[in-house]
């Protein structure tokens, strides 16, 4: 199979993954009567989803190559001998560590945290909502995300499945789908933990739960927060007026910080 058709093939599973996903908090919600076309609904889909997408993973690869052809890494493929399944789980833990120090940064850092805060400004965390992220945020994370991949001379497979994976992992933990993972979720991340990231009625949950796909970091860092019989009441930012127009949202990153 070539490069091309893998591709497709891999975007065919991302769109049967959010189908199921998409039944799934119709038939086990975790918050009963949240709605499907709620709030932000056509920001997420349309413009965050495709449009911002698209245009940032143009701009993306160009920095990439140029990346490469500056320090002609890749001529070297560090990575080349590895079996695709071996690069593929490499690069999910590395990054996922990085994800995981980066999205805590964001959390304790003035100016990180204004690249973030549209991410957290959705009112119903659905299977959607990952999606809503300052491009600027998107730029940093998926170059840090790809280009090691490109520059250790990683096969184009592994940078495409990794971007599946991702993908749907990121559609996974946002799931308005009431999943009991047990004591794996001492490993993996899933809703049940990451719904605690984006409550506001909870100050202490805001700032735990930073993982992606591994949980297993926010046990080892002292971030994990699971309190049992208990479940958020409210996402969001709070009273923010947060705007509802896509291009305000990212000019709404450079307004004054307030004196102190």
């Amino acid at each position: 199979m070539n490069i091309e058709s893998f591709r497709l093939l891999n975007f065919g599973i991302i769109v049967f993954a959010a189908l199921v996903l998409l039944l799934l908090e119709r038939a086990i919600p975790y918050n009963k009567g949240q709605k499907f076309f709620r709030e932000g609904f056509f920001n997420d889909f349309v413009l965050y989803t495709f449009v911002q997408s698209f245009i940032l993973g143009i701009l993306i690869s160009y920095f990439i190559v140029y990346l490469d052809s500056f320090s002609g890494l890749s001529k070297y493929w560090l990575l080349a001998g590895w079996p695709i399944w071996m690069q593929v789980i490499f690069f999910v833990i590395t990054h996922d560590i990085y994800v995981y120090w980066f999205h805590r940064l964001q959390h304790h850092n003035k100016f990180l945290w204004r690249i973030h805060e549209a991410h957290h400004s959705t009112r119903d965390v659905d299977w959607l909502s990952g999606a809503r992220s300052h491009s600027l945020e998107i730029l940093i994370n998926q170059t840090v995300e790809f280009a090691p991949i490109v520059l250790l001379g990683a096969s184009p497979e592994t940078a495409v499945l990794k971007g599946t994976i991702s993908a749907i992992w990121g559609m996974y933990i946002h799931s308005n789908i009431d999943v009991k993972m047990g004591v794996l979720q001492y490993l993996i991340n899933g809703p049940e933990m990451h719904r605690w990231h984006h409550s506001n009625d909870n100050k202490e949950a805001h700032n735990r739960n930073f993982s992606t796909k591994l949980a297993v970091w926010d046990w080892v860092f002292s971030t994990g927060y699971f309190p049992k019989n208990s479940k958020p009441g409210k996402y969001g930012l709070g009273e923010k007026n947060f705007p509802s127009n896509y291009f305000r949202q990212h000019t709404f990153a450079f307004r004054k910080f307030k004196k102190t």
